[in-house]
C-alpha cells in the first residue's frame, strides 16, 4: 500500500522528503483510521492549503501536525453521524468545575440581574445578554466563556506596511493602548459616500426556476465574451472550430471541463468551445508540450496548437487572462451586485484617491457554544476606538450551520435574532460614531435569514448616488477553498516558487467573474435565471475581498505587462469567530495604491 500512497501524492503533485519515514507513519495513519490512499492524500491538501506550506514538497516534520488534522476529521465525522453525541474538551471541564452549586440549579430565564451585568466590564470583553424574556442562549449564565477567558486579543498576526514612517506614527501609537479601561474617542474620520452598482436579483425575488437554457446561455455567453476581448486585443487571430482536424496552428477560446466526474488529471482534461465556433462541442486538450499551467473547470481559456487528428487539440501557448488594453474597446455593463464602489467625494476632476481607512470582518459573529456575539461586540468595540471610514461586514450573520440553530434550540425566529443581535448593536455603534461612518452588510448564503440562492438580493441599503474613486470587490462564497480542491497546476521546471493563494485570486480577475468555477461546488444554490451578469467582474477592483477558510492572507496581485501593468489588493480576513473561540478581522488604511498602504490581520 505504501506504492499506491507514494502514486496518489505523485498523481496530486506531491514530492516525498523523507520518503521512507513518511510512508511508513502515512501508511499507519491509513490503518488506524481506515482511510483509502486518495482518501489520506486528499487531507493532507486539506491540511496544505490551510496551513498555506509553499512548497509542494511533504516533509516528515509536518506529520505531526498532520496528524492532529485527521485526528479532528474524525471527530468531525463521529459528530456528524451522530448529531446528539457531544465529545467534550479540557475547556468543559474547567466550565464544569467552575459551577457554583446554585449554578447547577433550574432557573427560569429572566431580565439579568446586576451581578451578571456586571461581568466582564471591561470595554475590550463582550457580555452575554438578553432581550425580551430569554437569554440568547436559551440559559441563563454566570460563567466567562471560553471566548471572554482568551488571553491573545487584539494581537497582530500579519502586517504589510508601505506607508511612509512619519504617516504612521500615530497609527503605531495608536496600538500601544488596546486594553486602556476607557476607550477615547478617536478624531472624528473625514467622510466618505458609497456607491453600488448592481445588476444581481431584487430583494423579494422568486428564485429556483432557472432552466436548462439559462445555465447553457449563462456559459455561452462567457465564452464569447472572453473571445471578443481576445480578438479585439489584436493579439490574436479569430477563433476556430477547435474539434476540426488541422495540420496548421489554429487559435481557440473554449472552457476547461472534466471528462467525467471526479478531479481533473492530465488525461481528463477537455475544451468545449461555443455554438459559435464548433457547435458546443469539446474536444481532448493535451498539454504535455506546456511547461507551466493552471486550470480548473468552469475556466475559460485560449489555447493555441494543433489537431492533427480531429480528436485531440495539442496545445502550444494557453492564454488565461484577458489583456486589460482590450477591456475598454469591449463594451460592458457596470460591476454588478457583489461588487460594492466605495467612493470618495469630489468636485475636482483631477481628483486623487484620498485615504481610505476600514475594518473588514467576515462570520460567523458568534462562537459555537453559544449565541452571545461576543466576537461582533468586541470587533464593534474596536471600531469605536478607531473609528474608521469604513466597516464592511460579511456574513453569515445568523449562521445555518451553527449547533443551536441547526438543533432548532432557539426561541426567537431568525430574523428577530438579526434585528435585534445583529442590527441594534450596529444601530448603537453608528449612534455612537456619528453619521460619518459607513456600515456595509454583505449576504452569505450561510445566512438563516436570508434566501437561499446565489447570486443573493442585498439587504436593502439605500446609498446616494455619487462617483467613484475606490473599487472594492467582494463575496461571501468561499470560492478559494472550493477552486484550490479543483486546480490542477504544472510548476516551472526552474523551481521558481509559486504562491498559490495569489495564483488563485489573480484566477478570478483574469476571468472576470467572482464564481468562475463550473460545474458550482454541491453546496452552492447557483441560480442562473437571476441576473445572469450578476457576477461579472468588468473593471478591476482597487481591493478585493474574498474571505475563506484558508488561512487568512493579505496579498498584492499584480496583474498585465508593461504600461498596461496592475496592482490590486486582495485580503482574506478570516473568520471573526472559529469555534469556540475567537479568529481574525482586517485592518486597512488606504492611501490611493497599493504602494502607499498598511493592511493589518488582527486577532479579535
Amino acid at each position: 500500500m505504501e506504492e499506491e500512497i507514494k502514486a496518489e501524492f505523485k498523481r496530486s503533485g506531491f514530492a516525498l522528503d523523507d520518503e521512507e519515514e513518511i510512508l511508513k507513519k502515512c501508511l499507519t495513519f491509513c490503518i488506524n483510521y481506515n482511510l483509502k490512499s486518495s482518501d489520506l492524500v486528499s487531507s493532507w491538501e486539506v491540511y496544505y492549503l490551510n496551513r498555506q506550506l509553499d512548497e509542494s514538497t511533504v516533509r516528515n516534520a509536518e506529520m505531526d501536525g498532520f496528524l492532529l488534522h485527521l485526528q479532528n476529521e474524525q471527530k468531525e465525522a463521529v459528530v456528524k453521524e451522530e448529531p446528539n453525541l457531544y465529545i467534550y474538551s479540557s475547556k468543559d471541564v474547567d466550565m464544569i468545575l467552575n459551577y457554583d452549586e446554585e449554578d447547577m440549579k433550574e432557573e427560569i430565564p429572566g431580565t439579568p440581574t446586576d451581578k451578571y451585568l456586571k461581568l466582564n466590564s471591561e470595554p475590550f470583553d463582550s457580555t452575554p445578554k438578553s432581550y425580551g424574556n430569554g437569554y440568547s442562549s436559551g440559559k441563563p449564565s454566570k460563567l466567562v466563556t471560553p471566548f471572554g477567558r482568551r488571553t491573545d486579543k487584539f494581537v497582530v498576526k500579519f502586517n504589510i506596511n508601505s506607508l511612509p514612517v512619519v504617516e504612521n506614527n500615530d497609527v503605531e501609537h495608536d496600538h500601544g493602548n488596546l486594553e486602556d479601561e476607557i476607550i477615547k474617542r478617536a478624531p472624528p474620520c473625514k467622510k466618505c459616500s458609497l456607491m453600488i452598482h448592481r445588476l444581481g436579483p431584487e430583494p423579494g425575488c422568486r428564485f429556483m426556476y432557472d432552466r436548462i437554457e439559462d445555465r447553457f446561455n449563462a456559459l455561452e455567453n462567457r465564452i464569447r465574451k472572453h473571445a471578443t476581448v481576445l480578438c479585439a486585443s489584436g493579439l490574436y487571430e479569430e477563433p476556430m472550430d477547435p474539434t476540426v482536424a488541422s495540420q496548421r496552428n489554429i487559435f481557440a477560446v473554449g472552457m476547461i471541463c472534466c471528462d467525467g466526474e471526479g478531479r481533473l488529471n492530465e488525461k481528463s482534461i477537455m475544451l468545449q468551445s461555443s455554438v459559435e465556433h464548433s457547435g458546443g462541442r469539446n474536444v481532448r486538450l493535451e498539454l504535455h508540450n506546456l511547461s507551466q499551467f493552471s486550470i480548473f473547470p468552469g475556466q475559460i481559456v485560449g489555447i493555441e496548437g494543433q489537431n492533427p487528428s480531429g480528436h485531440c487539440l495539442i496545445a502550444s501557448k494557453l492564454v488565461d487572462s484577458v489583456p486589460l488594453s482590450a477591456i475598454a474597446a469591449v463594451n460592458q455593463h457596470p460591476t454588478k451586485k457583489q461588487a460594492l464602489d466605495l467612493v470618495v467625494e469630489s468636485t475636482d476632476s483631477s481628483y486623487v484617491q484620498k485615504e481610505i481607512s476600514a475594518l473588514i470582518a467576515s462570520g460567523p459573529f458568534t462562537t459555537t457554544d453559544n449565541l452571545f456575539f461576543e466576537p461582533l461586540t468586541e470587533l464593534l468595540a474596536y471600531a469605536s476606538r478607531k473609528l474608521p471610514q469604513l466597516l464592511v461586514l460579511m456574513g453569515p450573520f445568523v449562521d445555518s450551520e451553527h449547533p443551536e440553530i441547526k438543533k432548532g434550540a432557539v426561541d426567537r425566529s431568525f430574523d428577530e435574532l438579526f434585528s435585534q443581535e445583529i442590527l441594534r448593536r450596529l444601530q448603537e455603534h453608528v449612534e455612537y460614531a456619528g453619521s460619518d461612518v459607513r456600515v456595509i452588510l454583505v449576504p452569505s448564503i450561510r445566512d438563516a435569514q436570508h434566501d437561499f440562492v446565489f447570486p443573493q438580493p442585498a439587504f436593502d441599503i439605500h446609498l446616494p448616488n455619487l462617483k467613484h474613486q475606490v473599487k472594492v470587490g467582494c463575496c461571501t462564497v468561499d470560492i478559494l477553498k472550493q477552486m484550490s480542491g479543483e486546480e490542477m497546476s504544472r510548476n516551472p521546471t526552474d523551481g521558481t516558487p509559486s504562491d498559490r493563494m495569489s495564483r488563485l485570486a489573480n484566477h478570478i480577475i483574469s476571468q472576470r467573474s467572482f464564481y468562475p468555477l463550473y460545474p458550482p461546488a454541491e453546496d452552492i444554490p447557483l441560480d442562473s435565471s437571476l441576473a445572469p451578469e450578476a457576477l461579472d467582474i468588468t473593471s478591476i477592483p482597487d481591493i478585493l475581498i474574498l474571505p475563506s477558510d484558508v488561512k487568512y492572507f493579505i496579498k498584492v496581485l499584480t496583474l498585465g505587462e508593461g504600461e498596461e501593468q496592475r496592482k490590486c489588493i486582495c485580503i482574506n480576513p478570516g473568520r471573526l469567530a472559529k469555534g469556540e473561540g475567537g479568529g481574525t478581522f482586517a485592518e486597512l488604511n488606504y492611501q490611493g495604491s497599493p504602494d502607499k498602504m498598511k493592511a493589518s490581520i488582527i486577532g479579535i
